[in-house]
């Protein structure tokens, strides 16, 4: 007997490889890499092109408030929630071609395979495009998944600023993507967000897709440790309320405090800021980010609480102070069991090998949890490398991601009988 065309169909790797060189040659670097910024012109012609795509595949569009887009492809029973996929198209400074626009542009990918074999499925099917989700231009990160999911409110996202004053809501309307859509208006059936690792752990161990059971929680900090600015010749050493020397003594011990939480524990001091970064002023301010992660809620306690003591400790009151302030917090967030064990057997009745992973990032499916069942499918990429321009995953993984995705979402949707 025939195998049904639902279970032998596979997506078109050649034509998902085209696509994401396409977009890649918006925002090019120099280096290989990508640079587009959330709710720049770069993001404006990158959105351009996907849309673009997204329309000629028959899909209707609508964008929100926040400027998420949503394109739908009806299936047979157009009242069901639809199974949704995607991810962002925004990069970070010196991103890679992967990050978040693999996500996209598998998704879709398996709209167009569907058309090419006049498939329908019983429940519609979406593809998103979430607005800033690198967060390195508007913080907080995971915007519009946040807003769209309520727990970042509508009017602190669209008041957030860069560092030249521009603001999201204004951003959106230059760009043509301040959406009408009412946020949290749209219910999903299920959403399965397909990424690269940006880990080693895959491609260490030779497996092509790994299915991914949840993620470490985060907590995100800035620290601004106050001195005294002064002349950087005619002030001896001992007389000096240096903040940098400060801070990098501070820095130090804080960077240790994952050394006893190992493997899901992680910190990272990431952007600097030096007030007021003359060459011949002795720093009087210095802010720097601090990132905690852990896979248990008890224990990102814990690293929180020795990050609040090394900040007391390093604090001297009239010399140099040390204050800590929060500005995001993620809990550890498990995904969907029923959905990971669809991408477990999506990937077995394929014949590719997989593992079950936690994710070290923020994605857009960690907010998302929060509304509806959520799954994440990880390829590998090139010595675990991302945020960086060197980025890269073979055509071979994202092929085999993408199949794993379509027949996830085609057992969660149903194929509609002819």
């Amino acid at each position: 007997m025939t195998e049904p065309l639902s279970t032998t169909l596979r997506i078109d790797g050649q034509r998902l490889w085209r696509s994401l060189m396409d977009l890649a040659q918006i925002g090019a670097t120099p280096k290989g890499g990508n640079c587009r910024l959330a709710l720049t012109e770069e993001d404006r012609l990158g959105r351009e092109l996907v849309t673009g795509w997204l329309r000629d595949a028959g899909m209707t569009l609508g964008v929100d408030q926040m400027g998420n887009i949503f394109a739908r492809r009806a299936g047979r029973r157009d009242d069901l929630p639809p199974v949704v996929t995607g991810s962002h198209l925004d990069t970070q400074p010196t991103g890679g071609r992967f990050d978040g626009c693999y996500g996209v542009l598998a998704g879709l990918e398996v709209i167009r395979v569907l058309n090419d074999h006049g498939i329908t499925t019983e429940a519609p099917l979406e593809v998103v495009i979430w607005t800033n989700e690198e967060g390195c231009r508007f913080v907080p990160v995971m915007m519009g998944s946040g807003v769209h999911a309520g727990i970042i409110p509508l009017e602190d996202a669209l008041a957030a600023k860069d560092r030249d004053g521009d603001t999201v809501a204004a951003s959106l309307e230059r760009i043509g993507y301040a959406g009408d859509i009412p946020m949290g208006s749209r219910t999903f059936g299920a959403y399965i967000e397909s990424h690269i690792e940006q880990g080693p752990v895959l491609e260490a161990e030779g497996i092509a897709v790994g299915a991914v059971t949840g993620s470490l929680g985060l907590r995100w900090f800035d620290v601004v440790v106050t001195g005294q600015e002064a002349h950087a010749g005619p002030t001896p050493m001992l007389y000096r309320r240096d903040a940098l020397k400060r801070a990098a003594e501070l820095i130090g011990d804080i960077l240790a405090l994952a050394d006893p939480h190992q493997p899901h524990g992680r910190v990272t001091c990431g952007e600097f800021e030096l007030y007021p970064n003359s060459r011949n002023v002795i720093p009087g301010r210095v802010t720097f980010s601090v990132d905690i992660r852990h896979l248990e809620s008890s224990t990102l306690e814990q690293m929180e609480q020795a990050l609040r003591d090394t900040c007391v400790r390093h604090s001297e009151l009239g010399k140099v102070t040390v204050e800590l302030r929060d500005v995001q917090r993620v809990p550890p967030t498990p995904f969907d069991a029923d959905l990971v064990n669809l991408i477990r057997t999506s990937s077995d009745t394929l014949g590719i090998p997989y593992r079950d992973i936690e994710t070290g990032a923020g994605h857009d499916a960690v907010f998302i949890s929060r509304v509806a069942p959520t799954a994440m499918i990880f390829v590998p990429c090139e010595d675990g490398i991302s945020h960086n321009e060197s980025e890269n995953a073979t055509p071979e993984d994202l092929e085999a991601g993408a199949n794993v995705l379509l027949h996830t979402m085609l057992s969660k949707a149903g194929v509609a009988a002819s």
